[in-house]
């Protein structure tokens, strides 16, 4: 982080949903892009990461110069009116050589009536030997009768040799989310994707990953732990396609309690004789030696229950 200052156009609650979700609470340092309620409330480029304002429709190109490396971008959303619905599209440019991390997330405060909703469809160009970690947080705050939700697409396109990691994380406060990725790799890519999902009460949450290894040595791995409380429900859909010599494994671990419901829902193809593709998923409830052991440690129940789920979506 740089600087000790705050984004000029950006209040307490929409501060308080950008820590959440990026980790921001000052200034940061690289390329940002801060939305807000809506509207551009914040931005700033570096030497080597361009943020453009897209023409046709809303949202912005990211475009990261060949050869960049050791840098950041932050583009997070929050939203604090209730009511408001928007849809937004970003594309981001990755040259070659690269390695760069991307902080998005969209945080949703909701006091009022009114759904509030963001859309948003990410579409990535990862360029040859490139490297990129990506950070998508969704939170949810307010209690507000209105409904939060959050529908995230996300496109990635790799090429020879690049690496790209994403860690998806929604731990608290989202109503309704569909999530949906897919992506496309070159020879020697390599691809992780690491979830973490908690619901409760009423909420739903739907996963869907498509994998396509479509170059020699292209590998693939998607994680997924979540725990799902109370009424909620949950659906992990993971499908990977192996087109060429390539590696692929799927995993969904779940812990289910009360009256949740959770499916999981893993798909492998092998379109190659070389393809070597695996899947596993599991869901069961927290065991009762567990909760007992932490409990003799001077633990009330619902405190051991509690240190269980958070030491399992760690």
């Amino acid at each position: 982080m740089a600087g000790s200052v705050t984004f000029a156009n950006v209040d307490s609650i929409q501060m308080q949903l950008l820590e959440e979700v990026a980790g921001l609470h000052q200034v940061p340092a690289g390329a940002y892009n801060i939305r807000a309620n809506g509207q551009m409330a914040a931005r700033a480029a570096s030497a080597n990461i361009e943020i453009i304002s897209k023409e046709d429709k809303t949202g912005i190109d990211i475009r990261i110069k060949p050869g960049t490396k050791n840098e950041s971008v932050h583009i997070p959303v929050v939203l604090s009116q209730s009511g408001l619905t928007e849809m937004v599209y970003n594309d981001f440019y990755i040259g070659d050589d690269a390695d760069v991390v991307i902080v998005a997330g969209c945080g949703i405060h909701n006091g009022g009536d009114g759904d509030s909703r963001h859309d948003g469809l990410h579409r990535f160009f990862v360029g040859k030997n490139s490297k990129v970690k990506y950070v998508e947080k969704h939170y949810g705050s307010g209690d507000g009768r209105g409904k939060r939700i959050m529908d995230p697409q996300t496109q990635v396109t790799m090429e020879e040799n690049s690496y790209m990691e994403m860690e998806m994380v929604q731990i608290k406060g989202v109503d309704s989310t569909r999530r949906s990725t897919k992506a496309d790799l070159a020879a020697g890519a390599k691809l992780i994707i690491r979830e973490r999902l908690l619901t409760h009460g009423t909420q739903f949450a739907e996963s869907s990953f498509v994998v396509n290894l479509n170059g020699e040595d292209s590998s693939a791995n998607v994680i997924s732990r979540s725990v799902a409380k109370e009424d909620s429900t949950q659906i992990f859909n993971a499908e990977i396609n192996g087109n060429a010599k390539c590696a692929g494994h799927s995993e969904c671990d779940a812990i289910i309690m009360d009256n949740a419901k959770i499916s999981a829902i893993p798909k492998i193809t092998a379109n190659n004789t070389d393809a070597a593709l695996i899947h596993e998923a599991a869901i069961g409830k927290i065991a009762g030696e567990q909760i007992v052991k932490l409990m003799t440690l001077g633990l009330t129940e619902e405190e051991a229950e509690a240190q269980i789920v958070n030491g399992f979506l760690k």
